[in-house]
């Protein structure tokens, strides 16, 4: 039986092809795929193709539209097995972290993709990007679905979408993931690594999304230099809710006592601080050394292996849940969709149904 594939054209590079007169780039009519890449006809799936309107450059890309992102996904979810999202690959990273917490309950496969080089230029990477994501997509074993989860698919590896970063602006091998395994390696065959990929800890028909998703997030990364004054700024600025902070090495920062003063008073104030490592690779072990110490005892959470990605969107989508501070933070300290490596349980994934049905949920 075929599986039944919806691709979502967002916008992006991977969009573009030139015009045969003028020799322009000129936006790709994704409803003609098929005449594009009649390839696709071998593979044992059904395509349609919807773009949304308007095409978006993903520099631009806000939280809106994340959220119509999750609406058309949840519109469409009973029609289809699984689905395709071409993106634009500077933000990328960001929609698919930001999606694989919105998806409450998702239980089939949405794979992300996109290109360095436009689909209409001879040495694109998008073809065989497009090609592998719509056959992973399809992809079922024991009349199940083989990658479940929130995907990120580039030049041969996929990975879980929120354990990626974009690590190269030139590099076809554009995306990394620095403290996670990749789901699949694509050769001559699609060799999935099935430990690795997260099955659902439900299913249902219908799929429940979050779209509420807070503001007042802030990413400061430390460097040697910082000032009292420029830090207080930043702890201080109107609305602000909570704090990605990038510190050294395992989960460093000064020790001086003005910078530890500076972050307890926002904390007292109820701002919430999460620490991750600005190392591509490697975890937050604040108690490790005594200035890791120092930021837990005044209340900074810990981040663990988390990018930069996953720890804005997973704060944004927990605070839009509309919950106490002792639940909210009580949410960040664990996995809910295998953003983090959680060294002290044996479950990547955690459901959350109970905390699902609040008002955030659409």
């Amino acid at each position: 039986m075929k599986s039944s594939i919806l691709i979502i054209y967002t916008g992006g590079t991977i969009g573009m092809k030139n015009d045969a007169e003028t020799g322009a780039l000129v936006p790709f009519d994704f409803s003609g795929i098929y005449d594009e890449f009649p390839s696709l006809k071998r593979l044992n799936v059904d395509i349609d193709v919807l773009t949304m309107d308007p095409v978006i450059d993903s520099s631009n890309v806000t939280p809106a539209n994340w959220a119509a992102l999750a609406e058309l996904i949840r519109d469409n979810y009973t029609r289809y097995d699984g689905f395709v999202v071409l993106h634009g690959t500077d933000t990328m990273s960001y929609t698919a972290s930001a999606l694989s917490f919105m998806l409450e309950n998702l239980a089939k496969p949405v794979v992300f993709t996109g290109s360095q080089i436009p689909i209409g230029v001879l040495r694109t990477d998008g073809r065989e990007n497009l090609i592998t994501a719509i056959e992973i997509a399809g992809a079922h074993i024991g009349g199940r679905p083989e990658v479940p989860e929130v995907s990120l698919y580039f030049q041969n590896r996929l990975f879980r979408a929120n354990r990626t970063t974009k690590r190269s602006a030139e590099a076809l091998s554009a995306f990394r993931s620095y403290n996670y395994p990749p789901l699949a390696e694509v050769g001559v065959n699609i060799a999935y690594n099935l430990a690795a990929i997260l099955h659902p800890t439900e299913i249902s028909p219908e799929l429940r999304i979050a779209t509420r998703l807070a503001d007042g997030i802030e990413v400061i990364k430390l460097f040697p230099g910082l000032g009292e004054n420029i830090l207080r700024a930043m702890l201080s600025a109107p609305g602000l809710r909570a704090v990605v902070l990038e510190t050294f090495g395992a989960g460093n920062a000064p020790t001086n006592e003005w910078f530890i003063r500076v972050l307890k008073e926002a904390i007292d104030r109820g701002v919430i601080i999460l620490n991750i490592t600005q190392c591509g690779g490697g975890k937050v072990s604040m108690e490790l050394y005594e200035t890791g110490l120092r930021l837990q005892k005044i209340g900074v959470l810990c981040g663990h292996d988390m990018t930069t990605e996953a720890a804005v969107t997973k704060l944004m989508y927990v605070l839009g849940l509309g919950l106490s501070d002792e639940q909210t933070r009580a949410l960040l300290r664990r996995p809910l969709r295998g953003e983090f490596t959680d060294r002290k349980s044996t479950r990547l994934n955690s459901s959350h149904t109970d905390i699902s049905r609040m008002p955030s949920s659409a």
